[in-house]
């Protein structure tokens, strides 16, 4: 080698030293301003800053890295109740199915006909997953709800509701139920246009691919059947504002399904992700309007939903989320985002659709997420309140992985299928960390 080599050798060698020497730094300087940031997370009156920050907020969207970890539905818990009971938040709406879990709603308002416990209502629950919310974990919550909604007037009663499209031949059955014993003359006009449905014997994909083959549709009908329930308000003044907005959102559930079916027969691209949660978007909207001008709600959905799309990867894809959505509704002055997130563990989940529930293991995070970065900070369990300084320190705001599993989960495939590019401190307002966390705790 002669001495011109040679020097370059070593120039090269300097260089690769410096830089890995000042990639180091820069991981250690996001490593201290990440442990500097991190409040330790113990009980619930740890939560102070979150409850403050969120005291003011129209909506405060609760996270949750999966659907089958006990550390977020109680966590979700301990802030909602602390909403409610020092905030004066109106009602929680979930990522679950309208008709079935408004009879959580009737049970926690004490209403006519409701339920004689929370268990009953949920262990009644049957469409896959049954663990998302028939598990002891929500029986808590419904339990504190009904015992705090005791002895108030029915005007503040705080709501417990669903706000998916799922469950849609559920809504539609309970809606032609509801309007024949109500309003001969609505029923039979509404029943006509679900007569539509008939050749598909509830089997929503059956129907999707029909209309994806141009062969039949229900579109006109489902949107009939929703505008005519809007202008039968006077026909059904026997009603109060909150049946009738129960009977009308369940064809909204209807009008919504259909679309989102339909969408997804022909790609699972934008369009069908965006009519799920435009409806889930526009219930809650309606909720709010329903409990009056000052009311406040929760939202419980996953994050993939709740954290604002437009700091992530699925913005690139066309795909926008409740999170999104309610920052460019209210402003982001009246939207508080939590998100929650594990570094391992156990998790509930199926390995396909429709599958036998499992308690599977979560590996440890990536090195490449943001997961791996929190696991540094000294304590177990932790939440940060994201500020400007977050939103301005370069390597904080880098596209990180961001762990999402959903109901069906397979461990051995996780990278890169269930992490979603994401810039954290712009995502959220505040993020809650735990090291380790457990699976939930279901009936069945």
């Amino acid at each position: 080698m002669n001495v011109k080599s040679l020097k370059v050798k070593i120039l090269l060698l300097v260089f690769f030293a410096i830089t890995a020497i000042s990639c180091k730094l820069e991981n250690k300087d996001l490593d201290s301003h990440i442990s500097s940031r991190a409040l330790e997370l113990n009980s619930s009156a740890d939560l102070d800053k979150i409850i403050e920050k969120a005291a003011d907020k129209r909506l405060k969207l609760l996270g949750e890295a999966s659907h089958g970890t006990h550390e977020y539905y109680v966590w979700r818990d301990s802030i909602s109740r602390r909403l409610i009971s020092e905030k004066n938040y109106s009602f929680i709406a979930v990522e679950g199915d309208w008709a079935s879990l408004y009879e959580l709603n009737r049970y926690v308002k004490n209403m006519e006909g409701a339920a004689e416990s929370a268990r009953e209502v949920l262990e009644s629950l049957d469409r896959w997953p049954p663990w998302m919310w028939g598990n002891k974990e929500v029986e808590g919550l419904i339990e504190w709800l009904r015992d705090y909604n005791e002895g108030l007037d029915f005007k503040d009663k705080v709501g417990f509701y669903g706000m998916d499209v799922y469950g849609e031949w559920n809504s539609l059955a309970v809606l032609k139920d509801f309007l024949k014993e109500h309003n001969d003359e609505i029923y039979n006009q509404v029943k006509e246009y679900y007569d539509c449905f008939s050749p598909y014997d509830n089997d929503s994909w059956e129907y999707a691919r029909a209309a994806a083959r141009r062969q039949h549709d229900c579109v006109d009908e489902t949107l009939k059947a929703v505008e005519l329930i809007k202008a039968s308000r006077n026909q059904l003044d026997g009603l109060s504002d909150y049946e009738y907005f129960f009977a009308k959102q369940n064809a909204y559930v209807v009008k919504y399904a259909e679309k989102f079916y339909r969408k997804s027969a022909v790609s699972r691209g934008p369009e069908s992700w965006n009519s799920r949660v435009e409806h889930m978007f526009l219930t809650v909207k309606r909720l709010l309007d329903l409990y009056g001008e000052n009311s406040k709600g929760i939202v419980w959905a996953h994050n993939t939903h709740v954290g604002d799309a437009s700091a992530t990867e699925m913005a690139n894809r066309g795909q926008v989320n409740i999170g999104q959505l309610s920052r460019e509704e209210f402003g982001d002055d009246n939207v508080f985002i939590t998100g929650f997130g594990t570094y391992t563990g156990k998790v509930n989940a199926g390995r396909q659709w429709g599958a036998q529930m499992q308690v599977l293991n979560v590996p440890e995070a990536h090195r490449d997420s943001y997961e791996y970065l929190l696991n540094k900070v000294e304590y177990e369990n932790f939440f940060i309140v994201f500020n400007e300084q977050d939103r301005q320190h370069e390597e904080f705001i880098e596209l990180r992985g961001h762990r999402a599993i959903g109901v069906v989960y397979n461990p051995e495939r996780e990278v890169p299928g269930n992490y979603v590019a994401t810039i954290l401190p712009k995502r959220y307002d505040a993020f809650i960390f735990f090291e380790k966390t457990k699976e939930l705790n279901p009936f069945r």
